[in-house]
C-alpha cells in the first residue's frame, strides 16, 4: 500500500511538469485559427462549423489520438430546417396576406390545409377566461396583453416573455386544454419587416400538430363573423364564447436536411483503460448575420482551444511513458448554441459507457473576466456542479488548487441560480445521465454573443492558469485508484 501511494504521489507530481506545456502563446496560436474569419463564426451545420471540425480532427491526428468513433473522429448527427414555400388564409371567401394581415413562425405552423369552422374567443386568454368554454379540437382567439388593472397571481411577475400575460403562457394554456391552435390579436399590422422564409434549425423531426398565429383586428373581426367592422375596443368588450366561422389556412413547407458533428479523440489509458475521463467543450458559435461574423473567441473558442492544448500535453506525457491509467476522451461538440444538441446526442448515443465515465470536465468560456466579477481579476475561475453528484469532487479540486492558488468562485453553483448556468452548457447532458461534472466558466461580459467576442480581448495569462488547473484535475481523475463515487442522488428541479 505504501509503495502504491508513493508511485501515485510521483505520478501526480509529474502533472506539474506536463501542465507547463500549456502556454498562453500556444493557446493564442490555436484560438487565432478557431476564431478566424475562415471559420465564419462556426454556426452549427454551416460550412464554417465543418471547417472547424476538420481543423480539430487534424489536430487530434497530429497529437496521435485515436478516433473516438470507431475509425472516425466525428460523430455525425442530423439537423433539419423548414422553409416556407407558400401560405394562404381565406375567411368567408376573402383572402388575407402574410405580413399585411397575419404572421407566424415557420416552426409553429402546420404543413397542411386546416379548415376552421368554429373559433373560440377567450378574451385575453388568461386561465379564468376559459371558464365554461370547451376548446378541445378548436382554434382559440385571444387578445394580446392583459386587461386594464390586471394583477398577476402572487409570486408570478409580469414578464413580457414568460409571465402569465405573455403569448408563451397563453399558448401553453390553450395547448393544455387541447386546442388545435391559437390566433393572437395584435395592433401591429401591417408588419414593417417581412416574415423569414426559413425557420430555425432543429434536431427532432416531428410534424407540429399545433398552429400559432398573430393576426390583425380585421382578421379577428372576419373570423367572428363581423365583417371588418370591429375595433380593438369592440373586441375588448366582446362576449367570450364559441363563434361559427368559415376559414381555411393553407401552408406548404419544405424540409432541408443537414448534418453536424461532434469531434472526438481518444487517448488510451493503461491498467484502467476501460474507464474514462471526458474533457469537453463546444466548438460551434453563432455564425454570420449578413456579412457580420460572430467570432466566438471566448464562447467557446477558448474552451475548444483548451481541450486541444490539454490533448497535446497529455499526448506528450504518454509519449514520455507517463500516460494516464484511465482513457481520456477529448470531445468538442457542436449545437451547444442551438440547445446543447451535440452533447445531448452523445449522451443518448454514447461511444463509451457512461457508467464507466468517471467525470466530465467541461470548459465553456475561460479566456475573459466576467463583468460581474469584483475580486482578483487575474486569478479566478467559476466552478459549477462539483457538489451535485459526488462528494469526491470538491475535495479533489480544493486539494489541487493548493498549488494552483486560483480563487475557485462557487457563486453560481446553486441549481436555483436565476442565471441557470448549471443548465446552459454541455456538462448538463452528462449530469442528467448521472456522470459527475465540473463546469469551468469566466462569467458573462459585454462581448458575450456579439461580433466583438474576438481574440484580441482574450487574457491569455489568465487562461493559461485556468487550463493548467483543469489539466491537473483531469490528470488526478485519470490516475486515482477508484472512480469518483456517485453518492449524491440526481436532483434536477423542474425547469
Amino acid at each position: 500500500m505504501m509503495v502504491a501511494s508513493l508511485v501515485m504521489a510521483q505520478k501526480n507530481a509529474d502533472a506539474d511538469k506536463y501542465a507547463k506545456l500549456i502556454k498562453g502563446s500556444y493557446l493564442k496560436e490555436k484560438l487565432s485559427i478557431i476564431a478566424s474569419d475562415d471559420f465564419e463564426g462556426r454556426e452549427t451545420a454551416m460550412p464554417g462549423q465543418k471547417k472547424a471540425a476538420a481543423y480539430i480532427e487534424a489536430q487530434f491526428k497530429k497529437f496521435g489520438l485515436k478516433p473516438g468513433n470507431g475509425d472516425n473522429y466525428q460523430q455525425v448527427f442530423p439537423v433539419y430546417r423548414d422553409s416556407l414555400v407558400a401560405t394562404k388564409l381565406t375567411i368567408n371567401g376573402k383572402d388575407f396576406k402574410l405580413d399585411k394581415d397575419y404572421t407566424t413562425s415557420i416552426e409553429s405552423i402546420l404543413n397542411k390545409i386546416t379548415a376552421i369552422k368554429e373559433i373560440v374567443f377567450v378574451g385575453y386568454g388568461l386561465p379564468n377566461d376559459y371558464n365554461n368554454l370547451d376548446v378541445k379540437n378548436k382554434m382559440v382567439l385571444f387578445l394580446s396583453g392583459a386587461p386594464e388593472g390586471y394583477k398577476p397571481p402572487k409570486g408570478q411577475e409580469l414578464n413580457i416573455r414568460r409571465g402569465p400575460t405573455s403569448r408563451f403562457a397563453k399558448t401553453n394554456t390553450a395547448r393544455n386544454k387541447e386546442a388545435i391552435g391559437v390566433i393572437e390579436i395584435t395592433t401591429t399590422f401591417p408588419q414593417k419587416m417581412a416574415s423569414p422564409l426559413k425557420g430555425n434549425m432543429y434536431v427532432t423531426k416531428t410534424e407540429s400538430s399545433f398552429a400559432s398565429i398573430s393576426a390583425s383586428v380585421e382578421i379577428a373581426s372576419a373570423l367572428l363573423g363581423k365583417g371588418s367592422n370591429l375595433t380593438i375596443e369592440d373586441l375588448i368588450a366582446l362576449e367570450k364564447g364559441i363563434y361559427p366561422t368559415d376559414a381555411e389556412l393553407i401552408v406548404e413547407k419544405n424540409t432541408e436536411n443537414f448534418q453536424s458533428s461532434n469531434v472526438i479523440g481518444l487517448l488510451e489509458g493503461t491498467d484502467k483503460k476501460e474507464e474514462y475521463v471526458v474533457l469537453s467543450a463546444h466548438y460551434d458559435h453563432l455564425g454570420k448575420k449578413g456579412n457580420v461574423i460572430y467570432y466566438g473567441a471566448d464562447d467557446d473558442g477558448s474552451g475548444t482551444t483548451s481541450v486541444l492544448q490539454m490533448a497535446e500535453a497529455f499526448s506528450k506525457a504518454k509519449q514520455k511513458g507517463n500516460g494516464p491509467r484511465r482513457s481520456i476522451i477529448f470531445m468538442t461538440v457542436s449545437g451547444e448554441e442551438k440547445g446543447l444538441w451535440g452533447s445531448e446526442y452523445y449522451s443518448d448515443h454514447p461511444l463509451f459507457p457512461l457508467e464507466k465515465t468517471t467525470v466530465d470536465l467541461n470548459t465553456d468560456m475561460v479566456g475573459r473576466v466576467g463583468s460581474e466579477y469584483k475580486g482578483d481579476t487575474n486569478n479566478y475561475v467559476y466552478v459549477i456542479g462539483e457538489d451535485k453528484l459526488s462528494t469526491d469532487l470538491i475535495k479533489i479540486t480544493d486539494s489541487i488548487n493548493r498549488t494552483a492558488k486560483l480563487e475557485l468562485d462557487r457563486r453560481y453553483n446553486d441549481l436555483n441560480d436565476p442565471n441557470r448556468f448549471y443548465y446552459r452548457s454541455d456538462h448538463f447532458n452528462f449530469a442528467k445521465k448521472g456522470v459527475p461534472i465540473i463546469f469551468y466558466f469566466d462569467g458573462v461580459h459585454a462581448d458575450y454573443h456579439t461580433p466583438t467576442d474576438t481574440v484580441d480581448k482574450i487574457n491569455f495569462d489568465l487562461m493559461q492558469k485556468r487550463v493548467r488547473l483543469i489539466f491537473t484535475t483531469a490528470w488526478v481523475m485519470a490516475n486515482r485508484e477508484e472512480m469518483l463515487k456517485r453518492d449524491i442522488p440526481l436532483n434536477i428541479p423542474a425547469r
